[in-house]
C-alpha cells in the first residue's frame, strides 16, 4: 500500500494529528497513577520521618524534662494550649481537604463545560466549512 494511505483512504493532515495527539494523551494518561502513586508514597516517607524525629526527640529529651520538675500546674496549661493547637491543625486539615475536593470537582465541572463547548463549536464550525465547500464546486 503507498506510503500516504491506511486502510485503503488518502491520510490527511487532521488524521495525523489526531492520531498522534491521541496516542500522546493516552500514555499521558498511563503515567498518571503511577505518578500519583510515587507521590503519595514520597509524601508518606516525609511524613514518617517527622513521626520518628519527634519520637527520638521525645526519648532523648524525657530524662532532661523530668529532671526539672516543672510545676504541674504548669504542665497542665502546656498540655491544654498543645491540645488547642492540635485541635486547630485538625481543623485546618479537613477544612483544607475539603476545599481540595471542591476545588477539583469545580475545575472538572469547568473542563467538561468547555469540552461541551468545544464540542458545539466545532460542530458548527464543521457545518459552515461544509457549507462553503459546497458553494466552491
Amino acid at each position: 500500500m503507498h506510503s500516504s494511505q491506511q486502510e485503503g483512504r488518502e491520510l490527511s493532515v487532521c488524521d495525523i494529528l489526531k492520531t498522534d495527539t491521541s496516542e500522546i494523551i493516552k500514555k499521558l494518561e498511563s503515567h498518571a497513577p503511577s505518578i500519583f502513586q510515587n507521590y503519595s508514597n514520597l509524601y508518606t516517607e516525609y511524613l514518617h520521618m517527622f513521626d520518628d524525629l519527634f519520637g527520638t526527640c521525645y526519648i532523648s529529651e524525657k530524662e532532661f524534662f523530668d529532671k526539672l520538675n516543672i510545676d504541674p500546674e504548669i504542665l497542665q496549661q502546656i498540655k491544654e494550649n498543645s491540645e488547642l493547637m492540635k485541635k486547630n491543625c485538625l481543623e485546618f486539615l479537613d477544612m483544607n481537604t475539603k476545599y481540595w475536593d471542591e476545588y477539583f470537582k469545580m475545575r472538572m465541572s469547568s473542563v467538561k463545560s468547555f469540552d461541551s463547548f468545544i464540542h458545539t463549536m466545532l460542530e458548527s464550525y464543521s457545518k459552515t466549512l461544509s457549507q462553503f465547500n459546497k458553494s466552491l464546486n
